[in-house]
């Protein structure tokens, strides 16, 4: 954007629910950010973050964009996405997209060709990639052969309506797993093949119809094979990270810390999951500032390679079959 670095970068929120009063509050405490406006399907929750923050509430994106936003965040469920993108794409404005990037490929494919075509700057929310932490597991990675990759997201249905609705959420492995299928992807390398089993049975909720519990193997590029587990059936969140086995190390990676353990013992280092989620958001505004995309962690392009992986997990449950990625 023009204007140097004095100028504030003017934000639109498309949507207002959790994960966009997360990225408001965050934004709200970047240095020169304004939230400038806020639209969303219910207009009483457009209203009430749009007060708390000094913005506009406005009654769809047409409007959000005429307002002259130097940027654009798309926070919806993931059968919602789609034509917020289009519209926003179609200006020419950056894009930010909180993940699943949709419910199907389709959508998500059709986008990214989009965004390709007319260069457009683009971040999605996997923030998991942000964590010091992360970047530490990389480096110990980095001369050795992962042999093995233990994935996990153990958790509880979250209090959104249609989280439980597979038409609607995609269910828990696209839903919640996507960030630890992200990070393995991150450390392990490309996933070539993957086979999976839904138990049948849904969690305790009314109108559930997705897999309480979900198992899949994976057959990573590089010659690593893994496992991931994944689960709703909880009432709170017991665990979601990565166990990643390479000749003579074992890493163990969770939002809160890293585990090395080798020969010589065990060393732990410590991780706040806050500052990632600040460092997500930092990192696409000084991108919009400067136009150096150099900070961004996951593009668009590069989330849809997680979220194809994350379908064929979902696919592969659904069906039976092994799917190749």
């Amino acid at each position: 954007m023009a204007g140097g670095w004095m100028t504030a970068v003017r934000i639109g929120l498309v949507g207002a629910g959790g994960v966009a009063q997360r990225h408001a509050q965050v934004l709200s405490g970047l240095p020169e950010v304004q939230l400038a406006a806020v639209t969303d399907v219910d207009p009483a929750a457009a209203e009430k973050l749009a007060s708390a923050y000094g913005a506009r509430a406005l009654p769809d994106v047409t409007a959000v964009l005429s307002e002259g936003v130097d940027a654009v965040y798309v926070c919806v469920p993931p059968f919602a996405h789609g034509p917020a993108e289009r519209e926003v794409i179609a200006a020419g404005v950056p894009l930010f997209v909180e993940k699943p990037i949709a419910l199907d490929r389709d959508i998500a494919v059709a986008l990214a060709a989009d965004i390709a075509e007319r260069k457009i700057l683009t971040a999605v929310g996997h923030h998991w990639r942000y964590l010091a932490i992360v970047d530490k597991a990389r480096e110990l990675l980095a001369d050795r052969e992962v042999r093995l990759v233990t994935g996990a997201w153990l958790d509880k249905v979250p209090p959104v309506g249609w989280w439980p609705h597979r038409d609607r959420s995609g269910g828990p492995v696209v839903e919640q797993a996507a960030h630890v299928l992200d990070l393995a992807r991150h450390l392990a390398g490309e996933v070539t093949q993957v086979s999976a089993m839904g138990s049948g049975i849904p969690p305790a909720v009314e109108g559930a119809d997705i897999d309480g519990s979900t198992v899949a193997t994976l057959r990573f590029a590089g010659g690593a094979v893994g496992t991931l587990a994944a689960t709703c059936v909880l009432g709170w969140k017991e665990r979601a990270g990565l166990e990643i086995y390479a000749d003579g190390l074992a890493l163990s990676v969770t939002e809160d810390g890293l585990t090395i353990r080798t020969k010589d013992g065990v060393t732990t280092v410590d991780s706040d999951p806050a500052s990632a989620r600040v460092a997500v958001d930092a990192a696409f505004v000084a991108a919009v500032r400067s136009g150096d995309r150099s900070g961004i962690r996951v593009p668009y392009a590069e989330a849809l390679r997680t979220h194809t992986l994350a379908l064929a997990v979902a696919s592969a449950a659904a069906t039976g079959r092994t799917v190749d990625v």
